[in-house]
């Protein structure tokens, strides 16, 4: 009986001490809370933003996840967040913009373009066309803006300009006209050149210009298109690099770009609940998550009193 009444007097002794550590191990817990949260990814899980006491304050970041960002809101005229939006970078296929918008001033939709052997053989991202396979201009316009395609921008370049040389002077000289002072351009399609460079802020005002473009402002949102060769039967299915169409409400383009000097970049315009935002990226590992807190940020922040 001694014996059983020591064993069932410690029950109580016992069970205080787990649960006396279980408290501290909660209190441990709580205290490593805000470490084990800095520690967690911010591109990866945003930090909540309250932009409606702080209309400025920045994204949670510590370091800028772009070399260049510039992100505006186009109703009310205000830069909402930037970092190094005047910085001269290489812009990859974001050059299609200024492409396209002298294409749309010089060129006639319905002209007949034979894809020229240089033209086939343009490397990277491509349709692979055909030499002497005959497109209309208005499809060779959606390939390069939809899927980014060398090959047909190089195609419509020659059309439209005569030659690739003269058709760069014709970038260069809109450039000049809209008061770009950072771009210049020496070539059509995006490839990698010390001359060849924009920036955030430049490549911006660009993309207004080209919206103002009816056609542009239509083909730029399209997910998905089919174009087919006046000189054949073969269909090419266009699928929009630009994965932030389809899943984030109201985002209307613009224009993806990659090479291994610009690194990954992007523009995207985005309409949601009254708000018009404009994103520039350049030079992102992770453009997309990126941009998704970007847009997320500057959708609190416009409407955030100012």
């Amino acid at each position: 009986m001694t014996r059983d009444y020591k064993r069932f007097q410690r029950v109580p002794v016992l069970a205080h001490a787990a649960m006396s550590l279980v408290g501290l191990l909660l209190i441990g817990v709580e205290a490593l809370a805000p470490s084990i949260a800095l520690a967690r990814s911010v591109e990866a899980r945003p930090a909540p933003v309250r932009t409606a006491s702080i209309p400025h304050q920045f994204p949670p970041w510590r370091v800028a996840p772009a070399h260049g960002i510039l992100l505006k809101d186009l109703n009310s005229g205000r830069v909402l967040y930037e970092h190094d939006a005047g910085k001269r970078m290489s812009p990859a296929s974001l050059t299609k913009i200024m492409s396209a918008l002298v294409i749309l001033e010089r060129g006639q939709l319905d002209d007949l373009v034979t894809i020229s052997p240089n033209a086939a053989r343009a490397h990277k991202t491509h349709l692979r066309v055909k030499a002497g396979q005959v497109f209309r201009l208005e499809d060779l316009l959606k390939a390069m803006l939809i899927v980014s395609a060398n090959d047909a921008c190089l195609a419509a370049v020659e059309h439209v300009g005569g030659d690739e040389a003269q058709f760069v002077d014709f970038m260069n000289a809109k450039a000049e006209e809209l008061g770009l002072a950072d771009t210049h351009f020496s070539n059509g399609c995006g490839f990698d050149n010390p001359d060849h460079y924009s920036t955030a802020e430049d490549l911006a005002t660009l993309s207004l210009m080209a919206l103002d473009q009816p056609i542009f402002r239509q083909l730029v949102r399209e997910e998905r298109t089919i174009i087919t060769p006046v000189s054949g039967h073969r269909a090419y299915v266009l699928h929009n690099t630009n994965r932030l169409l389809g899943r984030i409400p109201g985002v209307e383009g613009i224009k993806t770009g990659f090479t291994s000097k610009a690194g990954r970049c992007l523009i995207a315009k985005v309409s949601q609940n009254g708000s018009d935002l404009l994103l520039v990226i350049l030079n992102s590992r992770r453009r997309w998550n990126t941009a998704t807190n970007l847009i997320a940020y500057g959708l609190q922040a416009a409407e955030s009193p100012h």
